[in-house]
């Protein structure tokens, strides 16, 4: 089954579709990410982080707030929603260029990781991601060959300074 038939699994809760419909944001979900990002930009978490990337039409700055797992000395940044969320888009449009803003702002290039390196980092960021693990229907402690089966769904990406 393609990815696009699948249903988003934070849909099977009544009140996560308040947030997503079909792998995006709702209304609802984009006022939430907004205050998300607010504090996450202002570095009161180490995990949490606000990601600026040109988005690919308009040219103009966007920000979406992200979760950043850590793994063997390296930093992820884990698209819950899939390769069809914005960000990714704007990333890839954007060779990798982006900005952080966590507390100050550092400018980054997201690597992409290919799928068969993303297990062991898709558990991570389910482990410190309380919303990703709405939209990775993997439990925290499964084995990794359960994250594996899933690695190619979810896009990831190391985070190289500049």
């Amino acid at each position: 089954m393609s990815r696009e038939r699948q249903a988003d699994p934070a849909e099977l809760s009544a009140l996560w579709r308040l947030f997503y419909r079909d792998w995006r944001p709702t209304r609802i979900g984009r006022w939430a990410n907004r205050v998300a990002g607010w504090s996450s930009a202002l570095g009161l978490s180490s995990k949490a982080a606000v990601l600026e990337v040109r988005g690919r039409a308009s040219g103009q700055p966007r920000s979406t707030p992200v979760v950043i797992a850590s793994l063997d000395g390296e930093r992820y940044l884990v698209s819950m929603l899939g390769p069809g969320s914005d960000w990714v888009k704007n990333v890839e449009a954007a060779d990798g260029l982006a900005v952080l803003r966590q507390g100050g702002r550092r400018a980054v290039r997201l690597i992409g990781v290919p799928s068969a390196e993303r297990a062991p980092i898709l558990r991570e960021y389910v482990r410190v991601a309380t919303s990703g693990r709405r939209h990775i229907p993997v439990a925290i402690d499964a084995p990794l060959a359960e994250y594996e089966r899933l690695a190619d769904r979810y896009p990831v990406y190391r985070i190289d300074p500049v």
